[in-house]
């Protein structure tokens, strides 16, 4: 057994390695950018070196970094976890060259697998279904707008060496490609640092089902079953779970038959998953189900097959990077209950999922499986990946896997960083995802919905009510409660009470009179940190409630026309002029920040009277980008 380990990464995945590396007596080694000098997989792992500045492109992914850091601490091995370089196939051969152990599959394998044109005609050769498409070598707008016309609309456009959601635009008619097709190679170039892509025709009722898959050195390879990741935002997973809902027993055969025989294909060690889309239009069938991509690493929701099956993946990482074979046979592994996992990101769904920023001066966790790479007043970097933590719950169910995450994902505590946890509990309470009816569209077709900002329950107003009356009445108000009802600001009390209380609550004014008490509030999750502004926790939201006097105003609008960076980013594209008429939701430049392309827009119509910013200008957080004036207002 390997008697040290560096771990290539940092965060959630870090953390994980290190658990289970500690669980086998194995020293650790951790990495960290300046970012991350206080991070949590620092302070966990037996010794940490240093690999430079803050973004990534200056210290994760700086190979020869790492691998100095390893020969100097005397580690054996390297774990590259997920991202990062742990699909550089370059980077594995010279971890293997300076005379270390790689836990993870051969460099051969990596390249075979990595590009996603090449992979597809191995595929085919290996008698596994693929989606129909273009894998050809011509890159040229043109041909490539040519080829998506023989395929058919709506497509698909994908980064040839892309993964984790990155470089992927679905495109609806022909007038929409040439667009799309430039902002996917920015970002494929970027992120990748390879601009090629290939198109295939888009599913219509698609279906995201991926089967693990696990080779050792001596030519064994198993597969541990499926998982459904269909629930997506713009091709990220959301929600996770295993086995998948709806899989006959002939299809999960026919299907894991086929990952088992694309792994080996590419003679697989280690951790892999093969994904497939499926086309659920008919349900799970195996002639309507083809294979996407190979991922040749371990995957972010890797514990929701852990749970089913029993086995730890990391461990078995270890084992068979230091020449064991696999522990179990294929007719010894079995699927028991279910589970599923929710990723939980810094952002705000009521604005656009934008990624949120800064210290967690408050973070409570549900009682559940955690994966995070934080604690309690540690800070959300805007340089690296905004996820908090994922929650994995197990049942005997399916239901009952779905009811206990939701119940986590409400109790779930985090302030002042925003974050999407009433946005997951809202998913999984949706009857639809409920009854296992979900297609990987499903968000984005109702999205306008599942993104209305949480309002503040009776309940959860009656307890702020009290809590701030009884600082302003001398003795307290152990007798008066209060009664609310809803109106277009939020709620207000009866006319016949005889004193008021005024208070803001999420920045909108709501005035308290005291009243009969006339609701419970025994089930209401709340949570008060004391301060100018208390916080109140509901069903995974965060409610803001003051104490103000005066009547108070409603909060300030973008009346103005400033168009601000919401974080530190980088300016990709202005499709703007100084003196351009735009209209209300067009788009005027484009940022990219958190390794994610966003998009902002004309707040209404008008002209664009500033213009201070080009693209790749850096930029800092609410630094004007754009401004526009109303048609009929002069500029200033």
């Amino acid at each position: 057994m390997i008697t040290s380990l560096l771990i290539a990464n940092r965060g959630e995945i870090a953390c994980r390695i290190i658990r289970t590396a500690r669980k086998l007596g194995v020293r650790t080694v951790a990495v960290y950018s300046d970012a991350d000098a206080r991070a949590l997989h620092v302070r966990q792992a037996d010794e940490a070196v240093h690999l430079g500045p803050s973004p990534a492109r200056e210290s994760y992914l700086v190979g020869d970094k790492i691998i100095a850091a390893a020969i100097a601490t005397g580690a054996e091995a390297i774990h590259p976890g997920y991202g990062f370089l742990s699909e550089n196939a370059d980077f594995a051969q010279g971890v293997i060259d300076a005379g270390l152990i790689w836990v993870g599959p051969r460099p051969d394998s990596i390249r075979a697998m990595g590009l996603k044109d090449a992979a597809k005609e191995r595929m085919i050769a290996a008698g596994v279904p693929v989606t129909p498409g273009y894998l050809g070598a011509d890159q040229s707008p043109d041909a490539l707008s040519a080829e998506a016309d023989k395929i058919g609309y709506p497509v698909l456009i994908k980064a040839v060496a892309g993964g984790g959601g990155k470089g992927m635009r679905r495109v609806e008619a022909p007038a929409d490609f040439a667009d799309a097709l430039n902002s996917c190679k920015r970002e494929a170039a970027s992120s990748f640092g390879d601009d090629r892509v290939l198109i295939e025709k888009y599913i219509l009722s698609p279906r995201h089902i991926e089967v693990q898959v696990f080779g050792d050195t001596h030519g064994n390879i198993v597969h541990l079953f499926e998982r459904d990741c269909s629930l997506q935002r713009r091709h990220q997973k959301v929600i996770e779970e295993a086995p998948a809902p709806g899989m006959s027993p002939e299809t999960r055969e026919a299907l894991c038959a086929a990952a088992v025989r694309a792994a080996k294909a590419v003679d697989y060690v280690s951790a892999g998953t093969i994904e497939f889309i499926a086309d659920a239009s008919e349900g799970l069938r195996a002639d309507r189900i083809w294979f996407m991509e190979m991922n040749t690493r371990l995957q972010v929701e890797h514990p929701v097959t852990e749970e089913i099956t029993g086995v730890d993946l990391v461990e078995w990482q270890l084992r068979v990077a230091s020449g064991e074979p696999l522990s179990k046979r294929q007719d010894e592994l079995s699927i028991n209950g279910w589970a599923m996992e929710a990723r939980l990101y810094a952002e705000d769904p009521a604005k656009g999922f934008l990624p949120s920023v800064g210290r967690l001066d408050h973070l409570l966790f549900p009682d559940d499986r955690i994966e995070t790479g934080v604690q309690e007043r540690d800070e959300v970097s805007p340089f690296y990946d905004p996820m908090i933590a994922k929650i994995v719950c197990w049942g005997k169910t399916r239901a009952e896997a779905n009811r206990d995450l939701s119940q986590s994902c409400k109790a779930f505590q985090c302030e002042p960083v925003n974050t999407n946890a009433w946005f997951l509990a809202r998913l999984l309470d949706e009857p639809s995802f409920r009854e296992g009816r979900l297609t990987t569209a499903f968000i984005a077709e109702n999205q306008d919905r599942l993104i209305e900002p949480p309002v503040p329950s009776d309940a959860l107003l009656q307890y702020a009510a009290d809590d701030f009356a009884t600082e302003l009445v001398p003795g307290g108000l152990d007798n008066a409660m209060y009664q609310f009802h809803q109106s277009r600001f939020g709620f207000r009390l009866n006319s016949d009470a005889n004193r008021t209380v005024r208070l803001t609550v999420d920045g909108k004014p709501v005035e308290t009179q005291v009243g009969d008490h006339a609701l419970s509030y025994d089930a209401c999750r709340a949570c008060v940190i004391d301060g100018p502004t208390r916080i109140y926790f509901q069903d995974g939201a965060a409610h803001r409630v003051a104490l103000r006097r005066g009547e108070g105003k409603l909060g300030a609008t973008a009346a103005d026309g400033a168009i601000l960076s919401p974080m530190p980013g980088r300016v990709t594209a202005v499709d703007v002029a100084a003196g351009d008429v735009v209209t209300k939701g067009q788009r005027l430049v484009t940022l990219e920040a958190m390794k994610m392309e966003h998009s902002l827009t004309a707040p209404f119509d008008g002209v664009v009277d500033e213009l201070p910013v080009a693209a790749g200008q850096q930029v800092q957080v609410e630094a004007l980008l754009v401004r526009v004036v109303r048609a009929d207002t002069d500029a200033a």
